[in-house]
């Protein structure tokens, strides 16, 4: 199976946060394909193949002038179309049409950057995941440089609720404080999700402080590159988790999160100040979990995962992320310990 996750061309994911582009052009690879990302004179977000077609340079090493990305080999000047504006040295009038860049579809919605590398029969219309941009709660974004490691790896892990004894020990939960867990697993044609209800929340720092009471949570995977974990107490929402992995390559992707929190809850400065002190320490531990699993598939060529009874998402994630269908399903309730 490719690390590439199956029709990742021609879905919508997020290539810089609204905040990141400003007067300079933002080098970006999504799927093993380098794009620029640039703001027009009216402060529109435009992408184009990072690619000058006279003679190759990267186009992100050039600058925005009076309204297009210039090349700084020759000059040549691209608008957000893709359109060639100007070559220097030319004679007025000179026919320019057949001299464009390539041009990447692009959305900015919800503060972020959307790209879409392919158009044509099977090219989604731009629809974020539920909730991201719900005017009836507060949001916020996240980002970091790019991990090393496979895209589904950092999905199963994300999904994978056994891991976080360990690594996140004391953060999300506590080794020594295992509790019993209901664990249902809930397949449907294109997306699965993995319900966990349990009778008091965790006991790690990060979970008591942010999540409240909780008593059920919801992991879902949507392919090809997105998950979303929502934490519930009886009243409702408490916090909802959209992570999205885009690979660059098959052995590095950059990670994009958003937090979703309802507005009634404390004040949108104060959530975020409480999120991002945990994000940090949490993100630290899976990107070293995860980039000393990808050297040791690439030091015995290959992955060679053994399945345990409690590994309940591998299979379908790993079918999902190929392109195929899953049977619509409902496995458990199991009982698990966390």
């Amino acid at each position: 199976m490719s690390a590439l996750p199956a029709g990742l061309g021609k879905t919508w994911v997020p290539a810089a946060l609204s905040a990141q582009l400003k007067r300079r052009p933002l080098a970006r690879i999504v799927g093993g394909v380098p794009i620029v990302l640039f703001r027009d004179g009216a402060g529109r977000a435009s992408a184009l193949e990072d690619r000058c077609p006279h003679r190759n340079y990267p186009l992100s090493d050039g600058r925005v002038r009076d309204g297009a990305l210039q090349c700084p080999y020759h000059g040549w000047r691209f608008d957000g179309s893709g359109a060639c504006m100007e070559i220097p040295g030319c004679a007025p009038g000179a026919t320019l049409a057949r001299l464009g860049a390539n041009p990447v579809a692009i959305v900015e919605r919800h503060g972020a950057i959307f790209v879409r590398l392919e158009d044509g029969e099977g090219a989604a219309p731009f629809e974020a995941p539920p909730l991201i941009g719900d005017p009836d709660h507060h949001h916020f974004w996240w980002t970091q440089e790019p991990w090393q490691g496979r895209a589904i790896d950092a999905l199963e892990n994300i999904l994978d609720p056994f891991h976080t004894n360990f690594i996140h020990d004391g953060l999300i939960r506590v080794s020594r404080k295992r509790q019993a867990v209901r664990q249902t697993l809930v397949t449907r044609e294109r997306d699965f999700e993995v319900v966990y209800e349990q009778d008091a929340p965790d006991q790690g720092w990060m979970s008591r402080l942010l999540e409240g009471p909780r008593n059920r949570s919801v992991g879902r995977y949507l392919a090809p590159v997105v998950f979303q974990g929502r934490w519930e107490s009886r009243r409702g929402l408490t916090l909802c988790a959209t992570t999205f992995f885009v690979p660059e390559s098959e052995h590095r992707y950059r990670p994009f999160g958003c937090w979703t929190t309802p507005k009634r809850l404390a004040p949108a400065w104060l959530k975020q100040a409480l999120i991002m002190s945990f994000v940090g320490p949490v993100a630290a531990q899976d990107r070293r979990a995860l980039a000393l699993q990808n050297q040791t598939i690439g030091a015995f060529g290959g992955p060679r995962f053994k399945a345990g009874p409690t590994d309940r998402v591998a299979a379908p994630l790993a079918r999902l992320y190929a392109g195929g269908a899953l049977e619509p399903a409902t496995d458990g309730p199991h009982e698990i310990w966390l």
